[in-house]
């Protein structure tokens, strides 16, 4: 290591020696590090699986155009009046339109568990609106009444926790079991996983919705789901349904754009959202001052060498760059526990929680990225003693 340094420092390192010096020091710098890696690790983990779960449930469907009530998410607002769907087919640059309707259930599951899950009601017949999750074929399947498609992520689906359970459903062996009092069968199945704050999901026809939550008339629904004519720009045909539906209380945007204000609602507005910035920070923080501590502990042990140094002559920039050695090769020791114990720590959560949840290299290379600037400025801190001060008053 010592012969590496010199090679890429060209000059003997004297940062890794001082490091080294002292052992136990060194060890307890770098297990600071991994720690804060390892915190602020969670907690983009955890906002990196909160979005993607919020791009996931945009996938049951598909659509160039989203008429909604006046809410940044998917699940929330009030209801909106089918009579939408006819405004919104007058215009001349609309191929068509359909209603989306969702919802929550609680499905009771034997011994009493019971599990959250968010439900999907769309019309057989609108197969040009079904997402890349779900099939036309799937969708035609659900013509018939109480017939639905079960979440394949969805764990404990057999008796006595069989997760193949779901593996086997087809419509020749379909899964029968009861929601909200009514018998229905699973014909088939499509891929979403949980999420923060339900288990699982369903998709199902408008009918059967309507059956499953009698509390939802024919009459509302939670979005409206716009197919542009081929060639159409979507950019006039928003600008005019804005203006006639002025009175309706909605919101009319592009499915790109309902997906981005979901994401940047639950980032800095929701409470969840908002608690894991901090925690991001906050890890940053711990690194901050850990490795300060340590640099700061290094420069008043080795000040008489320092002093040596600016008596010789040699500039404050050399010093610094001394420190900087030290807060560079602390910052890459930490960093490589710490990845390795965010990675176990992601397996773990993902296991236990099912979300989508996994160490990607783009949020490596930005945390040890920002190790290094961290490390960086606590090792500038450090130095501020030495700047100034004479030599003599150093000794």
């Amino acid at each position: 290591m010592t012969r590496l340094l010199h090679l890429l420092l060209r000059r003997t390192p004297i940062g890794w020696l001082q490091l080294t010096h002292n052992h136990m020091r060194l060890a307890a710098a770098v297990a600071g590090i991994a720690f804060a890696n390892l915190l602020v690790f969670v907690q983009l983990g955890v906002v990196a699986s909160m979005n993607s779960v919020i791009y996931l449930t945009y996938t049951p469907f598909r659509t160039d155009i989203v008429i909604s009530p006046p809410s940044p998410e998917l699940f929330g607002g009030a209801l909106l009046s089918r009579r939408i769907i006819y405004m919104a087919l007058a215009d001349p640059g609309v191929a068509d339109a359909t209603a989306l309707h969702l919802g929550n259930m609680e499905w009771k599951r034997p011994g009493g568990i019971s599990k959250a899950l968010i439900v999907y009601g769309m019309a057989p017949e609108a197969s040009a609106f079904a997402g890349e999750t779900i099939s036309e074929q799937q969708l035609a399947m659900l013509a018939l009444p109480n017939r639905v498609l079960l979440d394949s992520e969805f764990r404990d689906i057999g008796q006595n926790g069989d997760v193949a359970a779901v593996e086997r459903i087809s419509p020749e062996t379909p899964l029968e079991f009861e929601i909200n009092g009514h018998a229905v069968s699973a014909v088939g199945s499509f891929k979403l996983g949980s999420g923060f704050g339900y288990d699982g999901a369903l998709f199902m026809s408008d009918q059967t919705f309507q059956r499953l939550v009698p509390e939802r008339t024919a009459g509302t629904l939670s979005h409206v789901l716009v197919r542009l004519k081929p060639g159409a720009d979507p950019a006039p045909v928003i600008r005019r349904l804005n203006e006639r539906l002025a009175s309706e209380h909605v919101q009319v945007r592009t499915a790109g754009q309902m997906i981005a204000d979901d994401v940047d609602y639950m980032n800095t507005e929701a409470p969840m959202g908002i608690i894991f910035g901090i925690g991001v920070f906050i890890g940053i923080f711990v690194g901050l001052v850990i490795v300060y501590q340590v640099l700061a502990t290094d420069v008043a042990a080795h000040m008489k060498e320092y002093a040596t140094f600016k008596a010789m002559g040699y500039p404050h920039r050399f010093l610094l760059g001394i420190v900087f050695e030290e807060a560079l090769i602390i910052a890459f020791l930490g960093f490589m526990p710490g990845v390795l114990l965010g990675s176990g720590v992601y397996q773990v959560m993902a296991v236990a929680t099912g979300l989508p949840l996994g160490m990607t290299p783009g949020r490596a290379l930005s945390v040890l990225a920002g190790t290094f600037a961290a490390c960086a400025i606590s090792g500038a801190l450090a130095t501020l003693r030495l700047r100034r001060a004479e030599p003599a008053e150093l000794f």
